[in-house]
This record gives structure tokens, C-alpha cells and sequence, in this order.
């Protein structure tokens, strides 16, 4: 009696650890699932950012494929002009100086 019960002890302690490394098994498992789902939200992000930035390229050299857009874009990498147009330079206004207020005590020093 007393060796079924040490075979009974023994099995149970190999189930016990088999189902203890089945479940680190499991465990690493769902959080390779968790870090490869977060990569692929961050993949598909970058895509969606990369094709805007594809559609917005693709209107800036739909813009500078017409006479016009290239007008502009060597007036504005340049700075020219074209004969007989002026340049008109727009100079921002002075800043007022203005004087902090004298405290009480420096006015009645300026009477001395």
C-alpha cells in the first residue's frame, strides 16, 4: 500500500510539473502574441504614414510638372524675380521703448 502511494505521489509531482512548464510555455507564447500584434499596429501606422506621404509627394510633382509650379518653386528656392518686377521687402514695425515707471523712492531722489 504504502509503494501505490509513493507511485500515486511521484505521478502526481510529474503532472504537477509537467502542467507547470506547459503553462511558461503558455505564458511565452501569448506574450510573443502580445509583442508581435503590437509591432504589427506599429507596422501598419507607419504604412498609413508612409502612403500619405507617398500621395502628398506625388501632388508636389504633379504641381511641379506645370509651368507654373516651376515658376514657383525657383522663385522660392532663389529669390528671383522676373524682368521688370520689383522686389518688395516687408520690414517689421520698431518694437516701443518705453521706460519702466520710477518707483516712489526714485522720485523723491530726482527732487534732490
Amino acid at each position: 500500500m504504502r509503494g501505490k502511494q509513493a507511485r500515486q505521489g511521484l505521478l502526481l509531482g510529474f503532472y504537477a510539473l509537467v502542467a507547470f512548464w506547459l503553462l511558461s510555455l503558455i505564458w511565452g507564447l501569448a506574450g510573443k502574441a502580445r509583442v508581435a500584434i503590437n509591432e504589427a499596429h506599429d507596422a501598419e501606422h507607419e504604412y498609413q504614414a508612409m502612403e500619405e506621404r507617398k500621395h502628398k509627394l506625388e501632388e508636389n510633382l504633379a504641381a511641379l510638372d506645370t509651368d507654373v509650379g516651376k515658376d514657383a518653386a525657383i522663385r522660392t528656392a532663389f529669390g528671383v524675380a522676373r524682368p521688370g518686377e520689383e522686389v518688395i521687402v516687408v520690414v517689421p514695425p520698431k518694437e516701443a521703448t518705453s521706460t519702466p515707471p520710477k518707483s516712489w523712492w526714485q522720485k523723491v531722489l530726482d527732487w534732490f
